[in-house]
């Protein structure tokens, strides 16, 4: 049964190990040595060896192949490998995946994992200079002609559009850079643990393309993050507390493209987040006054607001206000903008860390917790609960 139908996986599945690499600007290793890092961590975080494992999901953009994966970490035969496309709109969907497989009877572990070096390597912020033909191309090539050959710059359209909407200035997406970088100026593993930020200095930070500065936008990381997946009875046995996948949805809407919907109706909002926050609050049966934490997908800070407002916590145009009174915790370990661009992988490794009690800025009571994927794509996302 599907989840319109009314049928939900949630509660099948925990995941119950976390691992990373360092978050750097030059790894000096390749993306193969990070990807085994990170999984080998991750495992060993879980209690569980490589023979324990039987299923590998990744995103369609990682370099690093999972048979190639599991021959480097001593990972024997695989029942399941899957990946997900749309870039950071997959990272969530890595988890789903692994939980429909386990659901399904076609693994018992599943590793998800994402690694690159996003900064010494192929940069994506550098946009885009070469594409073989392709379907996806094409629809692009409206827009390239034009100037718009990056994320910033697509995602600086609806911003504008946003901004005029609402009738707002662009200091109001200074609310989300400072919240994050506070985070991650408390926590170690964060590139810019120790440096917070100020509104005024986020203000003055120069254009990249306007109405985006560049505390506006993401940073460029080199690393890697893996996540474990099992089913919620063997979970129970391992070390750490479950943490439950409560509800899990993918989304993509009418008129969906690269980051901005050029020809949608309307351009002041992400309508592929709302289809995915109405699967998550229909299959899961909450609402999102019962989050505790929200872990949402911060590669440019108009993003953010615009996901408050399609999840429903407040109104078109009141994102700014309602990152502005703190009701609800974002991004703790500092987001994108703070910890590291893993694709939004390290943020699924927060949201765990919260139910476990054990994040450097743990949200006292935290037992449900919200995590988006990339936004302006087609996306995913997740509500991970405590256990019981």
């Amino acid at each position: 049964m599907s989840a319109r139908e009314g049928g939900t996986l949630g509660g099948r599945a925990a995941i119950v190990g976390i691992g990373a690499t360092d978050f750097t600007k030059d790894s000096g290793r390749s993306e193969l040595a990070l990807a085994a890092e990170a999984v080998r961590a991750a495992l060993a975080d879980a209690g569980l060896g490589p023979g324990d494992v039987d299923g590998m999901v990744t995103f369609t953009m990682d370099t690093s192949p999972e048979i190639t994966v599991a021959q480097a970490t001593g990972i024997g035969e695989l029942s399941f490998f899957s990946r997900v496309h749309y870039g950071g709109g997959a990272a969530c969907a890595t988890v789903q995946q692994a939980v429909l497989a386990i659901a399904a009877g076609a693994a018992e572990v599943v590793v998800c994992y994402r690694a690159f070096n996003e900064r010494s390597g192929r940069r994506f912020g550098a946009g885009v200079r070469h594409r073989e033909p392709s379907a996806e191309g094409v629809a692009l090539g409206w827009a390239l002609p034009s100037g718009l050959l990056t994320p910033a710059s697509w995602v600086a359209m609806n911003a504008r559009r946003y901004l005029h909407t609402y009738g707002l200035e662009p200091e109001i997406f200074g609310h989300v850079a400072v919240t994050d970088r506070r985070y991650a100026a408390v926590n170690p593993a964060a590139y810019f643990y120790g440096r917070p930020i100020t509104l005024a200095e986020h203000a003055a930070s120069r254009w990249i393309v306007e109405p985006l500065r560049l505390l506006d936008c993401c940073q460029e990381t080199d690393g890697g993050q893996a996540l474990v997946v099992t089913s919620l009875e063997r979970a129970r046995t391992l070390a750490h507390p479950p943490a439950v996948v409560t509800a899990a949805a993918q989304g993509a809407a009418r008129g969906q493209e690269q980051m901005t919907g050029f020809y949608r109706g309307e351009m002041a909002g992400l309508p592929e987040a709302g289809v995915v926050a109405r699967q998550l609050w229909r299959t899961s049966g909450l609402r999102p006054a019962d989050i505790d934490v929200g872990i949402l997908y911060d590669h440019f800070t108009p993003y953010v607001l615009m996901q408050l407002e399609e999840f429903g916590f407040c109104g078109p145009g009141e994102g700014g206000d309602f990152t502005t009174a703190g009701a609800l915790p974002l991004n703790t370990h500092g987001g994108q903008l703070g910890e590291a661009y893993l694709h939004g992988m390290n943020g699924i490794a927060e949201a765990v860390r919260q139910l476990r009690g054990t994040s450097v800025n743990q949200v006292a009571g935290a037992a449900r917790v919200l995590v988006t994927s990339g936004t302006g794509v087609p996306t995913s996302g997740l509500i991970l609960g405590a256990d019981g």
